[in-house]
C-alpha cells in the first residue's frame, strides 16, 4: 500500500504497538497481514525496516471497531506480529494493549468521554471475553499523565485499571483444559490453565533453574529452550490448540518460592523470555496459585482467604491480581495497567 494508513502507536502496559481502526486495514486477512508484517518490518530480528520494535512486546497491533453487542462500546482484535517470521496471529489476547484499547477508542470517537472518567466495554474478538477499563477523562480528554506507577515502565501515568469478565477457558474451552489440575508431560509435572490466557506452569527446579535468572541468561540456555518447546508442543494438543508449532500459546511460566509476593515467575512468550509477564498470564498463574494440588502448591504464599490481592513477581517487579473468588472458583480478576500515546499519523508499507 503506497498510500499512508491511519494509526496511533501506543504503549499500553509493558507492550507498545500500533492501534489500527478496523475500517482503516484491509478487509482481506492475507492483505491485512502482508500490510502489518510490512509497517513492522518482519521477518527481521532487527525490524530496521519497519516500526517494531525487534522484540516480540513491541511488534503487537490492535484493531478496534465499533460493537453493536448489547452492553459493549467496542470490539477488540489483537494480533502478534512474529519478528523474525512472516507471520501474524490472532491465536491469543494481550491484556497490554488492551489497556490503550480504551483511550484510544474515545481518542478516535468510537466512545463518548464523560468528565472525570470513562468506562470503555471491551469485546476481545481473540476469545469472545469482556473487559472493562476504567479511562481518566477530566473535561472530556483522555489523560495520560498521572501518578500510577508499574513495574516493568518507567515513570508514572494515569491509572487504567481493568476487570476481566468470564475469562475461563477462553482459548481452550475449559479452565483447565486436560480436566486434571496436574499432569505429567514429557516426564515432568506441568499444570495446563486457561484463564484469559493459556498457560503451562512447571517449577523451575523441574527445569534445573532456580527461577530468579536473569531473562537473556534463560534465553542463552539452548538445551532449557529445547526442553521447553518440546513441552509446549506436547501440551498444545493436550489443551485443545492443536499443533502449536506457529502459534505464540500456550505461554510457559516456570516458578519458584516469591521474595515478597505469592509466587515468582520466568516466562517464555513461547520463544523469548519475558521481561515481566502478560496480564492475562498473570491472572492465569495467580489463578493456578488458587487451585489445590497445582504445581503451585508448596511454592505460592495465598494466605487463608485464598483469594484477594495476590502479587506475581517477574525479572522487573510484580503484578497484582485482585480475584474474586465464589464458591471455591475464581469468578473476576482486575489488574492495574497503565497507557500513553506515542504517534498519531500515519503508517506506510
Amino acid at each position: 500500500m503506497s498510500d499512508g494508513v491511519r494509526c496511533m502507536w501506543m504503549r499500553g502496559g509493558t507492550s507498545k504497538g500500533g492501534y489500527f481502526l478496523a475500517e482503516d486495514l484491509p478487509a482481506d486477512v492475507r492483505a491485512r497481514d502482508a500490510f502489518l508484517m510490512r509497517i513492522m518490518g518482519s521477518p527481521d530480528m532487527r525490524q530496521i525496516d519497519g516500526m517494531g520494535g525487534a522484540d516480540p512486546l513491541s511488534s503487537k497491533v490492535a484493531v478496534v471497531k465499533r460493537s453493536e453487542r448489547v452492553g459493549v462500546d467496542v470490539e477488540f482484535l489483537f494480533l502478534q506480529v512474529f519478528v523474525d517470521r512472516p507471520l501474524v496471529t490472532d491465536a491469543q489476547n494481550c491484556g497490554n494493549i488492551l489497556a490503550g484499547v480504551g483511550p484510544f477508542a474515545i481518542e478516535r470517537g468510537l466512545v463518548s468521554a464523560r468528565d472525570g472518567e470513562t468506562p470503555v466495554v471491551i469485546y476481545m474478538e481473540n476469545t469472545g471475553q469482556v473487559a472493562e477499563a476504567m479511562v481518566q477523562t477530566p473535561g472530556g480528554v483522555v489523560r495520560y499523565d498521572g501518578a500510577a506507577a508499574i513495574d516493568g515502565v518507567p515513570g508514572r501515568a494515569a491509572p487504567v485499571p481493568i476487570a476481566f469478565r468470564d475469562t475461563a477457558g477462553s482459548s481452550c474451552g475449559a479452565l483447565l483444559p486436560t480436566g486434571n489440575v496436574l499432569d505429567v508431560v514429557e516426564g515432568v509435572e506441568v499444570t495446563m490453565i486457561d484463564n484469559g490466557m493459556p498457560c503451562v506452569l512447571l517449577r523451575a527446579a523441574d527445569m534445573g533453574i532456580t527461577g530468579a535468572e536473569d531473562p537473556a541468561a534463560l534465553e542463552a540456555d539452548e538445551t532449557l529452550r529445547a526442553r521447553l518447546e518440546e513441552i509446549r508442543l506436547a501440551c498444545g494438543h493436550l489443551m485443545n490448540l492443536g499443533d502449536v508449532s506457529d502459534m505464540s500459546v500456550p505461554k510457559m511460566t516456570m516458578i519458584s518460592a516469591p521474595g515478597q509476593g505469592t509466587i515468582a515467575t520466568r516466562t517464555f512468550i513461547p520463544h523469548r523470555c519475558h521481561k515481566a509477564i502478560g496480564v492475562l498470564g498473570a491472572v492465569s498463574v495467580a489463578t493456578a496459585c488458587l487451585v489445590p494440588g497445582s504445581v503451585a502448591e508448596g511454592l505460592a504464599q495465598v494466605g487463608e482467604g485464598r483469594g484477594g490481592a495476590l502479587s506475581v513477581e517477574h525479572p522487573t517487579g510484580e503484578m497484582t491480581v485482585v480475584a474474586t473468588v465464589e464458591a471455591g472458583e475464581v469468578t473476576r480478576a482486575a489488574i492495574l495497567r497503565t497507557a500513553r500515546k506515542l504517534m498519531d499519523g500515519e503508517v506506510f508499507a
